[in-house]
C-alpha cells in the first residue's frame, strides 16, 4: 500500500523533475538545505529507489506532459535538434579577399567612399592624394585570389556573427545570447554534448542492467551498515562494561562529630 509522503519528499520531486534537472543529489539539497553534499548523495540514492518516490516521480510526469500537451516525442526531437545544431548556422570564420586579391595588377583597391574619404584627410593634412592605382569596387566578402602575390590566396581570416533575428529551427535553439566583455562580443550557446546526453537517457541507451545492479546493491550495503550500527549501539547501552570500562566499587566513608566528648 502506498504511502503518503511528507512535505519534504514532495519537495524532493517537485526540484527534481524541475531545477535540478534530473539530478538526484541537487534536488536532495534543495528539499533538505540543512545537508552536506555526501550525505545529500546518499539519501538522494536512498530515496529514488524507494517505489513511493518513484510512483509519485511517474505521477507528476503525466500531470506535466497532460497539461502542457508535451509528448516524449516531442521533448526527444527538441534535444536531438539541439544536439545535431550546426554552430556555422551562428558564427562563422571566414577567409574572405584582401584588398589587393582584385585590384589591377594586384594593387590596393578601394571603394569609392573609402578614396573620397581618404582624399579628404589628406588634403586637409596638405599631403598628396593616396594612389587608386588598384581601382574602385572592393568586395570585402568576395572569396581570395589563389595568385594574390600579398596574401598568397589564402585571403584575411575574419569572424561573422549571423544576424540572430533570422534564426530558424536547430540555430535558434543552440542560440543562447551574447555577452558584451572587455575583449568584445561573446556569442553564448547551449551545450551540444549535454543535449546528446538527454537524448540518450530518455532513450535508455546506456543504463544496463549491471549498472542498475550495482546501485541497488551499494544501496543495500548501506542500509546494512546502518542497521549494524544500530544494534551495536543499543546493545552498549544495556551493558556499559562491554566498554571496557572499571565496574564502579561502592565507597563508604564514616564521618565522626569531633565535638562531641568521646571523640578521639
Amino acid at each position: 500500500m502506498a504511502r503518503e509522503l511528507t512535505d519534504k519528499q514532495k519537495l524532493f520531486v517537485e526540484k527534481y523533475l524541475g531545477e535540478a534537472e534530473l539530478n538526484a543529489t541537487s534536488a536532495y539539497l534543495m528539499a533538505y538545505s540543512k545537508c552536506s553534499e555526501a550525505a545529500a548523495r546518499r539519501n538522494a540514492s536512498r530515496l529514488m529507489t524507494n517505489a513511493d518516490i518513484q510512483n509519485a516521480i511517474k505521477a507528476r510526469r503525466k500531470e506535466l506532459a497532460t497539461s502542457l500537451n508535451i509528448t516524449p516525442e516531442k521533448v526527444l526531437k527538441k534535444w536531438w535538434e539541439l544536439a545535431t545544431a550546426d554552430a556555422n548556422d551562428l558564427v562563422e570564420y571566414r577567409r574572405d579577399c584582401c584588398r589587393h586579391c582584385w585590384g589591377i595588377d594586384h594593387q590596393y583597391q578601394w571603394t569609392e567612399a573609402e578614396y573620397e574619404r581618404a582624399q579628404s584627410e589628406a588634403s586637409e593634412k596638405g599631403d598628396d592624394s593616396p594612389s587608386c592605382s588598384g581601382g574602385f569596387g572592393f568586395i570585402s566578402t568576395r572569396a581570395p585570389h589563389p595568385e594574390c602575390p600579398e596574401c598568397q590566396g589564402e585571403g584575411r581570416g575574419k569572424i561573422h556573427v549571423h544576424d540572430t533575428r533570422r534564426l530558424k529551427g536547430a540555430a535558434r535553439e543552440l542560440y543562447n545570447g551574447v555577452h558584451q566583455g572587455k575583449d568584445g562580443l561573446k556569442l553564448l550557446l547551449r551545450d551540444r554534448d549535454k543535449a546528446l546526453e538527454q537524448v540518450t537517457k530518455i532513450l535508455g541507451m546506456y543504463e544496463s542492467p549491471e549498472s542498475k545492479a550495482r546501485i541497488e546493491q551499494m544501496h543495500k550495503l548501506e542500509v546494512e551498515a546502518k542497521r549494524l550500527a544500530i544494534a551495536k549501539a543499543a546493545k552498549d547501552l544495556e551493558d556499559p562494561n562491554n566498554l571496557g570500562l572499571p565496574e564502579p566499587k561502592q565507597i563508604i566513608i564514616g564521618v565522626e562529630d569531633a565535638s562531641l566528648p568521646d571523640a578521639e
